[in-house]
């Protein structure tokens, strides 16, 4: 070996064995400051799971964002049932830092399964923060019932008659929880004894059942973007005020009697990343200008009473005249429910 090679070669060794000695050094900082930037990270970013229908501004995104350095990261899970599932199943590595969307027709599948965190309001045990609230109902394309030259229906028991054969969709109450509200409602109206009898008259007069809100409303509704085939949907009472046309009209109508009132939680996710600024982005939905802002933005009444709701409102998306169901045992009856509406539609 030449002499300049030996050179290097000895100088490599000896370079390898100062390197190896300060491996120890080296990589004790290196992961220190690894993991302390990826706390910074998850510091800098609040993950909010929601159903698909949930939406957040931008703007209000972008404010919350200059107020508080934190970066909201929307994780949409499907309608609400499956999303409280999704969340269920993942409980021991969760997926987010908060929830939004939990109603008081699933709420009890959150808790019962310990998937909240501690309470967002110190002073207070519960574990869910009501951000809006919104009533179910049915609606209808008065076009098409003017069109057709057909009186529209009045209640909920005349979707079963003939003239009514083929003309409403609703959504499947195991995965939806506006379903869920319907099917309360029915229960609530026709007894432990004739809600049964209700959804078979339902089936046999060809309802659609479909699997979400967004579907119902969005591609089968002839009355909304949609164009679709059916006249009578599952919706909100506030649904009316997104269907004004250019005469200054709703092309839309709601029955206001006999609705279920879907109240919205956010909620911290247990083991969530960030608390702290899951936390700030509850409050933050709490207050008034975004209260103000989810009218348009979710098709919901805000839960504080001093946040303005837009004039149209009052006009064509008032909030039920009644409500129904509020007191049933939902948690208690869930899976008897389920199992005796799931054999009624797979049946032929």
């Amino acid at each position: 070996m030449q002499k300049s090679t030996r050179n290097k070669f000895v100088a490599g060794v000896f370079l390898a064995i100062a390197f190896a000695l300060l491996i120890p050094l080296l990589l004790g900082s290196s992961i220190t400051k690894i993991f302390s930037d990826l706390a910074l990270f998850n510091q800098n970013e609040v993950v909010v799971v929601t159903h698909d229908s949930a939406v957040f501004p931008k703007e209000l995104l972008d404010e919350f964002k200059a107020e508080t350095g934190l970066t909201v990261t929307q994780l949409k899970a499907g309608d609400v049932g499956s999303m409280v599932n999704k969340l269920v199943l993942t409980k021991d590595a969760p997926i987010g830092d908060m929830v939004y969307g939990i109603d008081n027709t699933f709420a009890s599948v959150a808790t019962k399964n310990q998937i909240l965190e501690l309470a967002p309001d110190p002073s207070s045990k519960d574990l869910l923060t009501a951000i809006d609230f919104a009533d179910v109902c049915i609606n209808y394309d008065k076009l098409w019932f003017s069109t057709n030259e057909l009186a529209p229906p009045t209640s909920i028991a005349d979707l079963t008659k003939p003239d009514y054969q083929g003309l409403t969709v609703v959504t499947n109450p195991t995965t939806s929880s506006p379903g869920l509200a319907f099917l309360a409602t029915t229960v609530a109206t026709f007894g432990d004894q004739g809600w049964q009898q209700y959804w078979r008259a339902l089936k046999a007069n060809e309802v659609k059942i479909a699997s979400g809100w967004e579907d119902a409303y969005f591609t089968d509704f002839s009355g909304s973007s949609g164009k679709g085939a059916y006249p009578i949907v599952l919706s909100y009472t506030s649904s009316p005020a997104f269907e004004i046309r250019e005469n200054g009209q709703s092309q839309t109508a709601s029955l206001l009697d006999g609705c279920y009132r879907q109240t919205e939680y956010a909620a911290i996710l247990k083991g969530a990343k960030n608390p702290t600024g899951a936390k700030k982005f509850i409050d933050f939905m709490a207050s008034v200008k975004f209260q103000e802002a989810l009218p348009d933005s979710n098709y919901v009444y805000p839960i504080n009473k001093s946040a303005k709701i837009p004039a149209a409102w009052a006009d064509f998306a008032p909030a039920a005249s009644s409500t129904v169901g509020a007191d049933l045992p939902i948690e208690a009856n869930r899976k008897k429910w389920f199992d005796e509406w799931t054999q009624i539609f797979s049946v032929n």
